[in-house]
């Protein structure tokens, strides 16, 4: 190469010349492409910023559809490993295969109903925040005609409320659930080991049992009745919970509900009860198959009545007990006010007379009293 030959990056045109006539002679061979980042990359001859044409086969445009290629493996499918295995020809024989555990199986079925029926138990409950079935269950296995009519919350009176609260479950307001589970525990035990009980069924228990159950004494509708009583505490406000059981609660032989009773033993309206007779219906819960009314109305009261006769509880109920809790909680006022109740049945008295105001004598009542009174005469008549 001489001192005044024509260089091309550094190299004479003759030694560039010479390469490309040997490049052109040799026959294109398939590039193999290596992935990136597996393997090394492919070392160029030389650096040069001139980019050499390459001999190859015109390629179709991008807009012409290009022909697809059908992987070798089309339709082939993979068969399934054979259940329980086998050996293979000239492999010794396999161990015996241990049976398929079916629990597994069952414990998932069995999870899955238990979520189903706790799914429709809530839903259930939950309805009963906007609906009021027609009559309990205590209602339906009574021998003799029911005397019932349903009442709204707000046309009752708020003496009624505390006295029914602070008689039957005065930490309603207080507690998180239906009851306490320490308080639960020491009822079964006493009631497996035939000691007095210290402690009794809270309003959510007995809600449970009215509607659900029977008077049953049995330790095993105890312990069932737990779980609605959970249901209903869950779903269902402590005022809702209150105005169900005052109109499923049982205040004499077939006589339900705190309209019935108000009208049936004082001939007057459930908002406008005394807070003496409010108290002396309290009193009827525990045992009310054995309240007496008296010729013109009232309840039979003897001062010598034997425990545990109704008429026993009525008067500790409305002379001594409900007083004081009265007296303890700073009056009725703070014991309504625990369930959420902060108005009074005089706040709903533009709504009378409504269907669900009692505002008269239900027909049951009156039909009733025409047979075992018949010289009373209602006022509301």
């Amino acid at each position: 190469m001489g001192p005044f030959e024509r260089r091309v990056d550094g190299r004479c045109t003759r030694c560039v010349a010479a390469r490309l006539r040997a490049w052109a002679a040799t026959p294109e061979e398939p590039v193999r492409r290596e992935p990136q980042g597996r393997g090394p990359k492919p070392r160029r001859l030389w650096r040069s910023a001139v980019q050499w044409p390459r001999r190859s086969e015109p390629q179709p445009r991008r807009s012409e559809p290009q022909p697809r290629r059908e992987p070798e493996y089309a339709g082939f499918r993979r068969p399934e490993p054979p259940w329980p295995p086998v050996a293979r020809p000239g492999q010794p024989p396999l161990p015996a295969q241990p049976p398929r555990n079916p629990w597994p199986a069952r414990a998932k079925w069995a999870g899955a109903a238990v979520a189903a029926l706790v799914l429709i138990a809530l839903t259930a409950t939950a309805s009963l925040r906007v609906w009021t079935p027609a009559s309990s269950r205590f209602m339906r296995i009574d021998d003799g005609p029911v005397t019932y009519q349903y009442v709204s919350l707000d046309h009752v009176s708020r003496y009624v409320v505390a006295s029914v609260i602070a008689h039957e479950d005065d930490q309603m307001g207080l507690r998180a659930q239906a009851f306490h589970w320490g308080d639960y525990a020491d009822r079964a035990v006493a009631h497996l080991t035939g000691e007095p009980q210290q402690t009794y069924s809270t309003i959510p228990q007995q809600l449970a049992k009215n509607m659900f159950f029977t008077p049953d004494q049995s330790a095993i509708r105890k312990a069932v009745e737990t779980v609605p009583s959970i249901l209903l505490s869950t779903t269902l406000p402590d005022a809702r919970i209150m105005e169900l059981y005052l109109n499923y609660a049982q205040f004499g032989p077939d006589l339900y509900g705190v309209c019935a009773a108000s009208w049936y033993y004082f001939d007057t309206a459930p908002w406008e009860m005394y807070q003496y007779h409010a108290m002396q219906l309290a009193g009827m819960l525990p045992n009310p198959e054995d309240v007496v009314r008296l010729p013109g109305g009232g309840v039979a009261t003897p001062p010598d009545a034997p425990y545990p006769s109704a008429a026993f509880h009525i008067n500790g109920a409305a002379n001594v007990d409900l007083p004081a809790r009265f007296a303890g909680w700073g009056g009725w006022e703070n014991i309504v006010a625990s369930v959420g109740i902060e108005d009074s049945a005089a706040d709903h008295a533009d709504d009378r007379p409504s269907a669900d105001s009692c505002s008269t004598m239900p027909e049951p009542v009156r039909q009733r009293l025409a047979v075992e009174d018949p010289g009373f005469v209602s006022r509301s008549q």
